[in-house]
């Protein structure tokens, strides 16, 4: 009951003009409760493909780097074990919706995803890498397809984990014709 209090205030809040901002690495009660007073409001770009660089900027996995690749993203099965549960990412949707100011508030219709997807060392909880993209009917997400050959770009050594993640950060749509793929 309070959750559901707490998640209605927060709703509140944020169609007034009010961002979450929590930490990178933020527990869903973080992230639900922590509001800034700067007043944000979120505008998706290209169509609602791309999220507003000022409220979802990008943030990677601090226990990802270059160095462990082999150990953590190259890995088989890895973005499994760092998968933030269902329940964080679909209050954190629900919120963030408002945010957006999207005019459907349907949150079937948006898949919570990171920016910089787990494949490539984004961070699995950060707001900041969280972000409501309209589900476009699309199988599989064009996004997937870039996500993936990134990644497996990284992993033979083609291009670096950090130019990775920038360019998708920046615009996933460009991402690979920016690195030369």
């Amino acid at each position: 009951m309070k959750r559901r209090l707490a998640l209605a205030g927060l709703i509140g809040l944020l169609g007034s003009g009010y961002a979450i901002i929590p930490a990178a690495g933020a527990s869903r009660a973080t992230a639900v409760s922590t509001i800034s007073r700067a007043a944000i409001h979120c505008h998706a770009r290209l169509g609602l493909r791309l999220p507003d660089p000022r409220c979802t900027p990008g943030a990677t996995y601090a226990r990802v780097t270059q160095r462990n690749i082999g150990r953590t993203i190259c890995k088989s099965g890895w973005t499994a074990t760092v998968r933030p549960p269902e329940d964080y990412t679909a209050d954190l949707k629900v919120l963030q919706i408002r945010q957006y100011g999207y005019k459907r508030h349907s949150a079937h219709l948006y898949e919570e995803d990171h920016l910089i997807p787990l494949e490539l060392g984004g961070s699995p909880r950060s707001v900041r890498n969280l972000w409501p993209e309209f589900d476009n009917g699309h199988i599989p997400n064009p996004k997937d397809k870039v996500e993936n050959a990134l990644r497996d770009a990284v992993c033979d050594g083609t291009i670096g984990l950090a130019a990775a993640q920038r360019a998708i950060a920046r615009n996933w749509i460009t991402a690979e014709h920016n690195l030369g793929l």
